[in-house]
């Protein structure tokens, strides 16, 4: 048993190697175009918005400058298709909102406490939803700021069993069983308030200098394994009061972006399971998260084997990868645009999504990474549904009304249904030249997750067009279509190859040596 256990491990590493070969080499053989993974319909394709220090928003201090300043952002980020905004929410003990339990962030007001005259976070959720992008609330979990800062002071005050410093750093202490009562407590606040559509767990693991902390110095007794049950713990306390009052919001978290040591690569003691004791990977088997963003901010062999490594061990879950384009910047690493876009293509090819580390490098379309978004996320793509949480799709919409204008084209419809118990549907929208109009083509969306049930679609070039709209709960899960033409009947493309046709398949290193064979052939093949 053993002996077979180390040959599987020894081919798995093999192949790992191949394939992350092969795609490499393919990418550095052919133009993008060429041979760039089928677009999907369902892909998540986010951005984290980074209010600290005001990095990525805002830099003005008025409310009417900082609403502005944002529906530029978004309308940007919309423009490349991007359809999960990331907001930092929580900073450092402290909101962007007016919460009951920690005071307004000084990104605000340049003050710390002070209100910014509006509710940034409500502002931030209704213009992303209005342009059909989810908001999820990027929560900073473990880390309170500085020792010398307001924040960390006033926290400490409040609740000196949890606060705790490592030199210069604050931090909430993740062995006091009180640390994951707080945070789900502010994670709750923000689900039950807020339309949110996620709440995204940031710095949800043991701080990487716990070694120097004093109070960890005098536990010797604290094993690796208790630190990684402390932390879990924590995750499930979050999960129960997000999931308790709204099921359909998606749990996150942006684990570090090697999991732990492959059996060919190794992680360089950089790793998220063993040297900051998150067990990411066991949180998605737990079924304790519904998306992985692992920070995968490196190149060649540190990125590619690793990122199979998280969707190879995501039982089911949606896996996105996070990519450091910031390291575009010439101040930062001066990377080349290639060596992120050659991720991106891998990731797709292997059904993995994508978030962009940060929002500013890529509306400053630093090195190009703007310009190249809008290519390669030419069509707008669906975020996965949560079928794990809920399967059952809406009922398609029973009457579907189409006036054509000399401009415009103006849609209503009625009679979607939903079982899901979601408090609202939202509706995506499908237009092409011919009456077919085909809805597992995500070219034919024009419109996704609209809130309610009309719509104007202005003329393009004098064209006729053609629509089908589908009812979408907040699950994700889509209703069949109805047509602006009425004889024709639902229709669901079967596309040649998608990008799944592929990926490795579940349970590959279960298959005998002759079928992995085999299929790695195809893949070869299908590659080259």
């Amino acid at each position: 048993m053993q002996a077979k256990y180390k040959e599987n491990s020894k081919l798995k590493a093999k192949i790992t190697f191949l394939l992350a070969l092969l795609w490499c080499m393919t990418l550095q053989a052919q133009k993008h175009d060429e041979y760039a993974p089928q677009m999907p319909k369902h892909e998540v394709r986010a951005v984290w918005l980074t209010t600290i220090g005001a990095l990525d928003w805002p830099t003005a201090k008025s409310a009417a400058a900082q609403q502005r300043e944002m529906t530029k952002i978004l309308d940007q980020l919309k423009l490349v298709n991007i359809n999960t905004v990331l907001i930092q929410t929580r900073v450092r003990a402290s909101t962007i909102y007016p919460s009951a339990l920690e005071p307004f962030d000084l990104c605000l007001t340049g003050t710390h406490g002070r209100s910014p005259g509006y509710d940034p976070l409500q502002f931030i959720i209704d213009e992303c939803h209005k342009r059909g992008m989810e908001c999820h609330a990027w929560m900073v979990t473990l880390p309170i700021g500085k020792t010398h800062e307001q924040r960390f002071k006033e926290f400490k005050r409040r609740h000196p069993q949890m606060a705790i410093n490592i030199g210069e750093d604050g931090y909430m202490n993740p062995e006091v069983a009180a640390t994951g009562d707080y945070l789900a407590d502010i994670c709750a606040e923000v689900t039950r308030r807020y339309d949110i559509d996620g709440v995204h767990l940031d710095y949800i693991r043991y701080p990487e200098t716990w070694s120097k902390y004093k109070g960890a110095k005098k536990d010797k007794k604290t094993s690796a394994s208790e630190r990684r049950g402390n932390i879990t713990a924590i995750v499930r306390k979050i999960h129960r009061a997000v999931k308790s009052l709204k099921p359909w919001v998606k749990l996150s978290c942006s684990p570090i972006g090697k999991s732990g040591d492959l059996a060919r690569y190794r992680s360089g003691g950089w790793n998220a399971y063993s040297a900051v004791h998150q067990d990411a990977q066991g949180w998605l088997r737990e079924g304790l998260m519904d998306q992985l963003y692992p920070m995968q901010y490196f190149r060649g062999n540190n990125y590619y084997p690793f990122a199979l490594d998280w969707q190879e061990r995501s039982y089911g879950r949606t896996i996105v990868s996070g990519l450091g384009i910031y390291f575009l910047s010439p101040r930062e690493a001066g990377w080349m645009l290639d060596d992120i876009t050659r991720e991106m293509s891998f990731a797709r090819h292997n059904g993995i999504g994508h978030c962009y580390f940060r929002s500013r490098f890529l509306t400053d379309n630093t090195r190009g990474i703007y310009d190249f978004a809008r290519s390669f996320d030419e069509a707008p793509a669906l975020i996965p549904p949560m079928t794990w949480a809920w399967s059952q799709a809406p009922t398609a919409p029973t009457q579907l009304q189409l006036q054509r204008g000399a401009m415009t084209d103006r849609l209503a419809w009625s009679g979607a249904t939903d079982a899901s118990r979601a408090p609202y549907l939202l509706y995506n929208i499908y237009a092409a030249t011919t009456p077919d109009v085909d809805t597992g083509e995500p070219r034919n969306l024009i419109t996704t997750r609209l809130r309610g049930e009309q719509m104007q679609v202005p003329h393009t070039n004098g064209q006729t067009l053609y629509y089908a709209v589908t009812a979408i709960d907040r699950y994700g899960n889509e209703s069949m279509p109805i047509y602006s033409d009425s004889s024709r009947q639902p229709v669901r493309s079967v596309k040649a190859q998608t990008p799944q046709d592929t990926r490795i398949p579940p349970h590959f290193y279960d298959w005998s040596k002759k079928q992995r064979k085999k299929w790695l052939k195809r893949y070869k093949k299908a590659s080259f």
